[in-house]
């Protein structure tokens, strides 16, 4: 029973370690390809209007309504202590360094990422990617790379709207609503916001969150049994996983950011 038990751990040490290989000789080579992805960037373009125009409308709305409710729970907050002016800076530091990067890469994990886990594993099991390796055609390179660039650069842009978005929300309601001074909620957003600090941070989050988000979804999809259950089961495990990659990485980076 001792040397069952060890040899079945044993096994599942060895396929870990095996996993981590193959994910990260696969990312070497997705890094390997931007100088052929720059060279043909109307692919990338396609994708990141794929990924992006097709994520725009739910990353707005949820956007609009996280906004909403920061204006609202930032005003009842700030009240007690006689900072209701404040609200703006409350809205926008949450949205900038926190809600607008995680957020998004979440909503972006559940349309996107799913999206590119399915067609990539649909790929597989439609024997495209074998029939082009047999044509002499790199699959990671024509297929996974472009997508995943495209990833990698359009999750930021999502970031800043729903951001954008979000402040917009927050002044709907602190101002045409509560009753907030419209001066004051713009006057403490500005002096209280640093570009590179607070909007940097986010900026970076984002680009981090894009890389993880996309490779993960792709990894899925180009690991995933060529089967319909297997492509189901990939499209699962990568909402979770990407899901539980941004919500750690997310402590990581602003542990790292503001301990600097």
């Amino acid at each position: 029973m001792m040397l069952r038990s060890l040899s079945h751990l044993g096994w599942r040490t060895r396929t870990w370690l095996a996993d981590i290989g193959h994910a990260a000789r696969l990312f070497v080579q997705l890094l390997a390809c931007a100088p052929a992805c720059l060279r043909r960037f109307g692919l990338v373009r396609d994708q990141m209007h794929f990924l992006g125009n097709y994520s725009l409308a739910i990353i707005s709305v949820s956007g609009l309504f996280v906004g909403f409710v920061l204006g609202l729970q930032g005003y009842y907050t700030l009240q007690r202590y006689g900072s209701a002016s404040a609200l703006g800076l409350l809205v926008a530091l949450s949205l900038v360094r926190e809600l607008g990067p995680v957020v998004s890469a979440l909503l972006f994990a559940g349309r996107a990422g799913t999206s590119l886990t399915a067609e990539i594993g649909l790929m597989k099991a439609g024997e495209q990617l074998s029939a082009m390796e047999m044509m002499a055609i790199d699959p990671v390179q024509r297929i996974l790379a472009p997508r995943f660039w495209g990833g990698v650069l359009v999750m930021p842009i999502l970031a800043a709207v729903f951001s954008a978005v979000g402040i917009l929300g927050g002044w709907v309601v602190g101002v045409l609503m509560i009753g907030v001074d419209s001066g004051s909620f713009w006057g403490q957003m500005q002096s209280g916001v640093d570009v590179w600090q607070d909007v940097g941070n986010g900026v970076i989050k984002s680009v981090v969150f894009g890389i993880t988000v996309s490779f993960v979804a792709l990894r899925q999809g180009f690991e995933a049994q060529p089967t319909p259950e297997g492509v189901a089961r990939a499209t699962t495990r990568t909402v979770v996983m990407a899901s539980l990659s941004v919500l750690a990485l997310d402590f990581v980076l602003t542990a790292l950011m503001f301990s600097i």
